[in-house]
């Protein structure tokens, strides 16, 4: 069977996205992993399935790296935006469903194979606070340390250590390490799954900015900067109860192939 495949990378962070509304896909942890894999496949952070949705314009199904289904991911949801727009099952604005409910989101601007997308995250009121570190839910579980000197730091080392700790359950969670710059910032993630350091991560950069409320009180918007590009994440901040929250950023297609 010949299955053709998307690859699209939004700040870095980059997906396999195959259309699956009629079911050509067959789900194996081992056929992802490989197709994942950035020597012997083609290469991605994740793959994404678009599956038909009976009420909404669709339902994303996201696989981390290692070919097991994932948590919600934050620029995958902003590629597949781009994607569903690309193959012409929405104009500029969708709703679709997700492992973590209904998430809407629209294309706010179009710069050939570039789009500027805006993701509606969910809402967040649960934050825990470890030895002065943040732990919270985007959709994905995340630490959020803050450090000094934020280029030489060892993401991937420290990332390993914080990522199995006793107070997370048995699935661990992902690890940010944020350095707050001219009200600005900077961010890089330990993404399980990935097990190593990604260039970027949406739903990392939604809890790092969440974070930084606490630091900077009163601001409810921030630019971020990770290796892969700048995203912008806002909200709306009452009594450190968290809602419309919105991830923006560009998403660049970069090839279609055949499996």
């Amino acid at each position: 069977m010949k299955i053709n495949f998307y690859k699209y990378e939004g700040t870095g962070n980059d997906f396999i996205i195959i259309d699956n509304r009629n079911p050509v896909f067959d789900i194996s942890q081992k056929l992802i992993s490989n197709l994942c894999d950035r020597r012997f496949g083609i290469g991605a952070d994740g793959l994404i399935l678009l599956n038909y949705h009976e009420k909404y314009d669709f339902e994303m199904k996201y696989f981390n790296a290692d070919g097991k289904e994932g948590t919600m991911c934050g620029n995958g949801g902003r590629c597949i935006i781009a994607f569903a727009k690309h193959i012409g099952i929405i104009k500029n604005k969708t709703e679709f469903s997700t492992i973590d409910g209904k998430h809407s989101g629209e294309i706010i601007e179009n710069r050939n194979k570039t789009s500027i997308v805006r993701l509606l995250m969910n809402d967040v009121d649960n934050i825990e606070i470890h030895n002065g570190n943040y732990f919270m839910n985007t959709g994905s579980p995340h630490y959020i340390k803050f450090v000094n000197d934020i280029d030489n730091y060892d993401v991937i080392g420290e990332g390993k250590k914080l990522r199995h700790q006793t107070i997370f359950d048995k699935n661990g969670t992902n690890v940010d390490f944020v350095e707050i710059k001219n009200n600005k910032l900077y961010v890089r993630t330990y993404e399980r799954g990935v097990e190593n350091e990604t260039l970027s991560c949406g739903t990392g950069v939604t809890a790092s900015a969440v974070a930084a409320s606490f630091k900077i009180p009163g601001q409810e918007s921030f630019e971020i900067i990770t290796k892969g590009g700048n995203l912008k994440v806002s909200f709306k901040n009452i009594q450190n109860k968290f809602s419309d929250i919105r991830l923006e950023g560009p998403v660049t297609f970069v090839f279609k192939g055949e499996i």
